[in-house]
């Protein structure tokens, strides 16, 4: 897994998606397809902060995860 320090800076601000929000906080993450299978997820309110860059296969396994239940202790 890679990373960007400044995520508007070096990914550009343009293409940023939240695909759910944890209301009106803004405490959600943003993601943006880089091409090649590639995906960067960035927090919402920091958009020049930095965003981890990791291959979709890992997004994909992390959901499925989450959908099973085993992130649920990050939330009890």
């Amino acid at each position: 897994m890679k990373h960007a320090v400044n995520a508007a800076e070096e990914l550009g601000t343009q293409g940023w998606s939240k695909p759910w929000s944890a209301g009106s906080d803004g405490g959600c993450v943003e993601v943006k397809k880089l091409g090649g299978g590639i995906v960067a997820v960035r927090q919402a309110t920091d958009p020049d902060g930095p965003a981890l860059i990791c291959a979709s296969s890992v997004i994909a396994e992390f959901v499925g995860g989450a959908k099973e239940g085993r992130a649920d202790f990050l939330v009890v």
